[in-house]
């Protein structure tokens, strides 16, 4: 403790302060005198022993500190006494908590992005392995041409399913990283719904199915045009893609006070039961997907509209449709 040169000066000046009140006491008597040296010694014994003890209880504190720094977070230094040591030590604790949700944010993430890259390797894995094989072939001077086209062709099919994966993945990186901004901008339901299905009426036309809307013109919510349609035409693929040539794919509409809803139905084969709570799952393929199908369409969908308050539920059962139901809030308290 000496060694701290303020408390040091601390200890001498109340030594020359007992000193003093000594002397002047000696000037009245020899008692008097005795009796304001005892009571000076006794204070500056307290003091130092109280000193002491604060010193020990710091030198704790910078235990537990070493210890937050080696990433042990599991110490409980909570004290819920008075005193600037007792609001230190809760500040402290306060801070190892934060800590340790930081560490296993991270931990998470980390594990995510594991994930997703051996997701996204094994998802590259085979187009490329189907490119490098047709590659192969083409080399063949004996090739016939007709074989020669349909390789090409699927070539560029594979390139265009890389080319929207990747894509894809860009997309929902930025909108898990945060770094997307969504605008908030009052739009008709009406305006969202065509420009979602304007992109989709080629492979609507292809199987034959047709396609119905329902609602109210005057339907509206706050939300980002661009990025919200993006979802509706991920859904409204997965829709087109499950249902049979010649089927339905329906979009209903309304708004109340409190939120405006979109359902889009259709009367396809279905989803299993033990698919349905992992179908917004990146890179999940459930027991009805097509052999193309990556996992990723829903995902995204899930990702928009959750980053915009909104909520997105599935209804389905085999071989009697399914049904997305969008809900939006008017306001998020």
């Amino acid at each position: 403790m000496l060694r701290n040169r303020e408390f040091l000066l601390f200890v001498l000046s109340l030594c020359f302060i007992g000193l003093a009140a000594t002397g002047t006491a000696a000037a009245v008597s020899p008692t008097a005198a005795v009796l304001v040296c005892l009571t000076a010694g006794l204070l500056i014994a307290c003091c130092i022993l109280y000193t002491r003890w604060r010193y020990r209880e710091i030198a704790k504190l910078s235990g537990y500190l070493r210890q937050i720094i080696g990433g042990d977070y599991s110490l409980d230094v909570r004290d819920n006494r008075e005193g600037e040591l007792s609001i230190l030590k809760n500040d402290i604790y306060k801070v190892t908590l934060m800590l340790s949700e930081q560490s296993a944010l991270l931990q998470r993430d980390k594990r995510k992005l594991t994930e997703a890259i051996s997701d996204i390797s094994h998802q590259l894995k085979t187009p490329l392995t189907s490119m490098t094989v047709m590659a192969d072939l083409l080399s063949d001077a004996n090739l016939t041409s007709a074989k020669r086209a349909e390789f090409t062709q699927n070539i560029r099919r594979q390139l265009e399913r890389i080319d929207w994966l990747v894509s894809s993945l860009l997309k929902l990186s930025k909108i898990d990283a945060g770094a997307v901004r969504f605008k908030k901008q009052q739009i008709t339901v009406k305006t969202l719904i065509q420009k979602a299905v304007e992109p989709l009426l080629i492979p609507l036309d292809i199987k034959q199915q047709r396609l119905t809307v329902t609602g109210e013109d005057t339907a509206s919510f706050s939300c980002d045009l661009n990025w919200t349609a993006e979802a509706l035409i991920n859904i409204l693929k997965n829709c087109i893609e499950h249902t049979e040539e010649g089927g339905v794919v329906a979009i209903s509409f309304s708004e109340n006070p409190l939120f405006t809803e979109i359902v889009i139905a259709d009367n396809g084969k279905g989803i299993a039961q033990e698919d349905i709570p992992h179908i917004f799952k990146r890179f999940y393929k459930g027991k009805s997907a097509n052999e193309d199908s990556v996992g990723i369409g829903l995902a995204m969908a899930h990702s928009i509209v959750t980053s915009q308050s909104g909520t997105i539920e599935v209804k389905s059962h085999v071989n009697a449709g399914t049904q997305f139901r969008l809900i939006f809030y008017k306001q998020v308290i």
